[in-house]
């Protein structure tokens, strides 16, 4: 705990992202404006006591529509990463405990998966589908689970080698009861520093996606959707530009260095080095 307190990158990754959770959940009861309010009379107004971030082309409340887009953006990502964590992590520890071809065939289709990057894969599920948030998630969660497979896997293989494991196994433990007991709690922590950096990779796929017309669509805000609307008015009000672009910035500032605390904290070789 005590280390914790030491760890300013961890303090300070939390604090940000706790602040745009916090954003994120009072967004969901209340917002200054309707985020999708239309105001033309005020359109494009200035920053102001009324309007503290000012005010888009429609009229429309930025600093509402920032606080709504914090929901859209998080949400994306942390479905998107719960997916590539519920099915990489499965696939990276079966290949680390059963090796041989079902490694070799985990391996290749991760390989496989990684040539797609989640903007072609959200191409083709819109192809079939259409543009929406839900097939950001979905795009985005299929690029995550090699790479979540990828360092399960790694860090298993390692777990595998350990006096402790090989005990269980002459005990006449199966492999998914040592995989479920046994290393999944000892690669529990590089998961986690993991998911921290793919979170914040999400958000900014998201963020693409939605820029493009991909992601999140109207009315609901989204960042990236706001970045598109502002690049047409980017001389006469570039605010509208600023505020959703720092808004991106600081959710992957928090969130990288909550998984640079994290892995400080929780891997005792990287402490001692420093």
């Amino acid at each position: 705990m005590k280390a914790a307190w030491r760890s300013r990158s961890l303090l300070a990754g939390a604090v940000i992202t706790v602040l745009m959770v916090g954003i994120a959940l009072v967004s969901l009861v209340w917002t200054p404006y309707p985020p999708t309010g239309i105001d033309i009379i005020h359109r494009l107004a200035r920053p102001s006591w009324r309007h503290p971030f000012g005010t888009d082309t429609f009229g429309r409340d930025v600093l509402s529509m920032i606080m709504a887009g914090a929901q859209s953006s998080l949400s994306v990502a942390l479905i998107a990463v719960a997916v590539g964590a519920g099915i990489g992590v499965p696939l990276g520890a079966l290949a680390a405990a059963r090796g041989g071809a079902i490694d070799d065939l985990v391996m290749r289709g991760c390989d496989l998966a990684f040539a797609f990057p989640a903007l072609l894969t959200a191409v083709m599920i819109t192809a079939l589908a259409g543009p929406g948030a839900a097939n950001a998630m979905l795009a985005i969660g299929i690029f995550n689970i090699p790479v979540f497979a990828r360092i399960a896997r790694a860090a298993a293989r390692g777990v595998w080698a350990r006096e402790f494991v090989m005990a269980a196994r002459t005990a006449g433990r199966g492999d998914i009861a040592i995989s479920v007991i046994h290393v999944l709690p000892n690669i529990a922590a590089v998961l986690m520093v993991q998911a921290t950096i793919q979170f914040a990779l999400a958000i900014v796929a998201d963020a693409g996606l939605s820029y493009v017309g991909l992601g999140t669509q109207p009315p609901q805000p989204s960042w990236g959707r706001m970045l598109n609307d502002a690049q047409t008015f980017i001389w006469r009000a570039p605010l509208l530009a600023v505020f959703p672009g720092v808004a991106i910035t600081l959710a992957v500032l928090g969130l990288n260095l909550l998984g640079d605390g994290l892995q400080d904290l929780l891997d005792p070789r990287l402490r001692r080095a420093r």
